[in-house]
């Protein structure tokens, strides 16, 4: 069975991604800081007859990071499919932002994207396929200033899908980003379109692969 990991199960994009990706057969890992608070959105696909893990991780720290993908591979084999969906979003603008946030905000937004493209890339690069996920936002394109390290971090993230897309093309390994410009709540019609989104990312073929696709379009 393939298995797909999701950093930052959220209500939203987050276990509707996941959802569309058990539906076609994949294994979901769902991760949380708080992995009870994850326990009941688990259930409710465990009941569709999907199969699903729970696990920890702290988006803002980087060896938890690592460790969970570390983990995750000694327990599953290779993640087929890695989501990237974790993000702080803080509103605070240049002028009011505490500086003791805004590395930490950062870390999250930005930094443990990296190290989780890092970390699972050694193992697919190796094997010559996978897939890695990133959920961008309209912030990149457009930064607010009242939401200043959620628009660097989502700038962050187009940037590293743009910026290894071609090399880890040629190596098999599809990097993809899609960048969401609309609200998003849970269960909505929004985050399943976003769910779709990643889906065609990962089912195109490698002669149609790219490195950003926006929602909407």
């Amino acid at each position: 069975m393939k298995t797909f990991l999701s950093i930052g199960s959220g209500p939203g994009i987050g276990i509707a991604t996941a959802e569309r990706f058990a539906q076609e057969g994949f294994r979901v890992v769902l991760t949380s800081r708080d992995p009870a608070k994850l326990a009941e959105r688990a259930k409710q696909l465990e009941a569709k007859g999907y199969a699903v893990e729970v696990r920890a991780v702290d988006a803002g720290n980087l060896p938890s990071v690592e460790a969970l993908i570390r983990a995750t591979e000694d327990e599953f084999g290779a993640v087929d499919v890695l989501h990237y969906n974790a993000a702080s979003m803080r509103s605070a603008s240049i002028e009011n932002q505490a500086s003791d946030t805004f590395v930490p905000d950062l870390t999250v937004n930005i930094g443990a994207a990296l190290v989780a493209t890092q970390t699972v890339a050694r193992t697919m690069l190796q094997r010559g396929n996978g897939t890695i996920l990133l959920t961008g936002g309209g912030f990149a394109l457009y930064p607010h200033p009242d939401y200043l390290s959620l628009s660097i971090g989502k700038a962050g993230i187009r940037n590293l899908a743009h910026g290894v897309f071609e090399t880890f093309k040629e190596r098999g390994v599809h990097v993809a980003t899609v960048t969401v410009s609309t609200l998003v709540s849970a269960d909505s019609p929004e985050a399943r379109g976003i769910a779709q989104a990643f889906w065609d990312l990962h089912s195109a073929p490698r002669n149609e692969w790219k490195p950003e696709t926006t929602y909407p379009a």
